[in-house]
Parts: structure tokens; C-alpha cells; sequence
């Protein structure tokens, strides 16, 4: 059986899917090289936070509310499942999130048989300030990268972090903002990660044309670094105003000066001379898409 695309870029290479991933992805007669999921991190509970310097409600709406622990839990499991049956025998998997969700789907991981590879911390270099001051300031992220099968290989462009890394291995702290301006042309999702973040994760851990799923897409950064780095992408998410955001932010770089543009400014935060990863990275005309949607 095949799922219905919402949008499907001209080059095919960015394919969008309306719907819950719990009912999307057994319909999904496909295997991935990696998966980004940015989940549920059970964090709107009433709080507040600053944003562009003004004090804001953490909340992000139902979707983000924890059920309680067990529900939370069954959920992390379902999800993570599911995502394991449509990874190939070498791919990997990475998911995000903060003290909130985060050890549950450690030991999810676990459960499943994954092989925990990394726990990227990601400190963020401009994180909204503490208003209570009353404890510290959250500044960090968390980023699990496993890979399926503890047998098989999985794929680490272990040379281009290092040159990345100004010649020295890449370690597990990563020192990158949070979105910038230029991040929300389109508009913004409430948990929307930065481009030079999963722009990092792709080069890491696949090769060029290769296949990604993201099955909590949102604004779908994911799919739009992957399409500057001449990856193929699958986003799935039930809220047709995140699709929007989504479809917009591909039809924006089609634009060949922006491209260009977003390119230079995710890969400033690399060591190795831009030239280098610039050249290999010249839009692909069209794929052949071999992707199970219609």
C-alpha cells in the first residue's frame, strides 16, 4: 500500500506526507539510509521562556503535552519501532531531545536492540536567559545517534568531521546557535532546530542521494538541508500548517541565489575551507524517485 504525497518537489528529491507517522509509516513499503526525528519532548506544562526578548509560554500545543509516564513511554516505543522497520540493515537513527523525553528513548533504543553510537550534547550559543533565577540556565540539547543492527556497520564520515573540526576528531559537545532570523523567511515552528545542526547530522552520517525520514517533520529542517546537500527527504506530519511552512521553505530554494546563500551559511560553522564541500554540492536536476507515494 502507498500514501498520498502533500507536496513533491520538480527534482523529486523532497517529498512531504500528510498524517500521524503511528498510521504513516506501515504503509511505507521502504527502507531508509537515516532517520532524524525531533518527537514529542512532553515539555508544555505551563511555563515560560523568553523569545526575541519577550516573556512567552513554553507550551507548543497538545501534541507536546506529556500523557503520563507509562503513555509517554508506549508512545516513544511505537514510534521508535515502527521507525526501526524502515531503516536499512546499516542505517542509523538520530533523536532529540532534553531531560524531558529523553532517557525514555534511551532506553527504548535499548529495548528495540539498537546500538546506542553517541549522545550529542548540543550547547546552544544563544539560549533564551533564566527569568526565575532561581536555577541555571538551560542552554543544551541532547541528540542520540544509534544505528539498527549491533552487528552491521553502520556509515560515519569520520575524515570530513575531522577536517571539520579543523584537522582534530569531532567530539560529542557541539557549540551551534539556535534558529537565526534568516532560518524563518518562511515562518516558524515552535521547535524548529537550526539548519547548520541537521546540515551537521546529514554530512556525518550518509552520502550523497541518499534517503532520509523525518516522521515528526515540522518545518522540515531536515528536508531542506538534506536537499542542499543533495540528499533525498521524506517529512511526515499531521498539521497541514507545518506542510505549508514546509513546501514554502523547498520552493524557496529553488532559488538558486538563495541556495547558495544558505549553504555558505551553514557550513560557516566548518574548519574546511568552503570551496571544498560547496563544489560537491550543486543541485542534483532531478532523481529518479523510487519512493512507495503516490
Amino acid at each position: 500500500m502507498s500514501i498520498k504525497p502533500y507536496y513533491r518537489s520538480e527534482n523529486l528529491d523532497f517529498t512531504l506526507a500528510k498524517g500521524n507517522c503511528l498510521e504513516l509509516l506501515p504503509n511505507i513499503n521502504f527502507h531508509f539510509d537515516m532517520i532524524f526525528a525531533d518527537p514529542p519532548y512532553f515539555l508544555s506544562n505551563g511555563g515560560i521562556s523568553v523569545q526575541s526578548g519577550k516573556q512567552v509560554s513554553v507550551n507548543k500545543g497538545d501534541w507536546d503535552k506529556s500523557q503520563g509516564f507509562e503513555k509517554d513511554n508506549e508512545f516513544n516505543c511505537q514510534w521508535i519501532s515502527l521507525c526501526r522497520d524502515k531503516l536499512k540493515e546499516n542505517g542509523t537513527i538520530w533523536i532529540s531531545g532534553t531531560y524531558h523525553n529523553i532517557f525514555s528513548v534511551a532506553q527504548r533504543l535499548n529495548e528495540l536492540n539498537f546500538k546506542i553510537l553517541n549522545c550529542i550534547t548540543w550547547a546552544k550559543t544563544n539560549p533564551p536567559p533564566n527569568l526565575s533565577c532561581k536555577y541555571f540556565t538551560h542552554s543544551t540539547e541532547f541528540i542520540l545517534w544509534a544505528r539498527k543492527n549491533k552487528k552491521v556497520s553502520h556509515y560515519y564520515n569520520y575524515d570530513l568531521m575531522k577536517e571539520m573540526n579543523g584537522g582534530t576528531q569531532m567530539r560529542d559537545l557541539w557549540a551551534l546557535p539556535a534558529i537565526s532570523k534568516w532560518e524563518k523567511s518562511c515562518g516558524k515552528h515552535p521547535t524548529q532546530k537550526p539548519l547548520p545542526l541537521l546540515a551537521r547530522i546529514i554530512l556525518a552520517s550518509t552520502k550523497e542521494s541518499d534517503w532520509i525520514l523525518d516522521p515528526f517533520c515540522g518545518s522540515s529542517t531536515t528536508g531542506i538541508a538534506a536537499s542542499l546537500l543533495n540528499r533525498r527527504f521524506l517529512g511526515l506530519d499531521s498539521c497541514e500548517e507545518f506542510l505549508e511552512l514546509s513546501k514554502n521553505r523547498r520552493i524557496e530554494i529553488e532559488n538558486i541565489k538563495t541556495r547558495f546563500t544558505y549553504i555558505q551559511k551553514i557550513l560557516k560553522y566548518s574548519d574546511k575551507p568552503l570551496q571544498k564541500i560547496f563544489e560537491l554540492h550543486e543541485p542534483n536536476p532531478h532523481y529518479d524517485i523510487d519512493l512507495p507515494i503516490r
